[in-house]
């Protein structure tokens, strides 16, 4: 599924693109995804403007200047396409610019999604209401997620991929970023002492930004809007390295944890 930084990349790559343009053609060509389109979807989009692009947890946001704004997630195999030669069989919506761009949103497994809000309205949308902070955000620091995690007991990798602790964290960088701040998985959250989530916090920033710089992580169906392929994942330290080389000579062990592989050093992570 693609996770944070393959969102805020595709954002990224639709902004050069979108910002700024009348949407000139919008068409959806199949009744839902993971739930279906806002009937009234070409009546609000086509002939608006983009006024802005964003990004809140895993969701992207188009802004209009009629308003509205576009919510979209990619679900499990979902991505944006710019000038495809094609828009093939799993090209579910269409979206056209007065610069002659054509932007096709593919998705395969249609678990992805595209709801309509009222942009004043959109922090009370039914994905958003229970957020927690954007890691990348200042307002997100070790004090503000000890707070959160003060007196539970779950581990903290559980704690991590609550996106009611802090938004739009994934399994990838979730480990990767335990690895870095040398923090077990399983350690109840609510015992990290404060001087420990400091390191996480800054972890957690330092890899996203590393994975958002590098254009993501290459898993399955994701790639950038453009065609290109994030190359995060060759900068893994734990994440998919199972029985490999830890930094710190140990090796890289595995474990399933609700559904989920936990990558980690039993080493240098306590």
């Amino acid at each position: 599924m693609p996770e944070l930084p393959e969102v805020e990349t595709t954002v990224r790559g639709l902004r050069a693109v979108l910002d700024g343009q009348r949407l000139t053609h919008v068409e959806a060509r199949r009744a839902d995804l993971r739930w279906p389109f806002p009937v009234d979807l070409r009546q609000r989009m086509q002939g608006a403007t983009v006024t802005s692009l964003g990004r809140r947890a895993k969701y992207g946001l188009i802004h209009t200047d009629r308003g509205d704004t576009m919510v979209f997630h990619l679900g499990m195999s979902g991505r944006w396409r710019i000038d495809p030669d094609e828009i093939g069989k799993h090209g579910h919506l269409v979206v056209e610019t007065a610069g002659g761009h054509r932007l096709v949103l593919d998705d395969p497994r249609r678990f992805g999604s595209v709801d309509l809000v009222r942009t004043e309205a959109v922090d009370l949308y039914r994905g958003f209401v229970r957020m927690g902070p954007e890691p990348l955000d200042d307002q997100f620091t070790a004090r503000v997620l000890a707070q959160a995690l003060e007196g539970r007991a779950a581990p903290i990798k559980a704690m991590l991929l609550d996106q009611r602790i802090v938004a739009g964290l994934g399994n990838i960088y979730v480990c990767e970023a335990l690895n870095m701040a040398g923090i077990a998985p399983g350690r109840a959250g609510g015992q990290i002492a404060t001087v420990r989530l400091e390191k996480l916090v800054v972890a957690i920033k330092e890899v996203l930004a590393a994975a958002i710089e590098a254009g993501g992580s290459t898993l399955r169906d994701y790639a950038r809007p453009d065609g290109e392929l994030g190359y995060f994942f060759k900068q893994w330290r734990v994440y998919g390295r199972e029985g490999e080389a830890c930094v710190c000579g140990s090796v890289v062990q595995r474990r399933v944890d609700s559904g989920r592989s936990t990558f980690y050093c039993a080493k240098c992570q306590r």
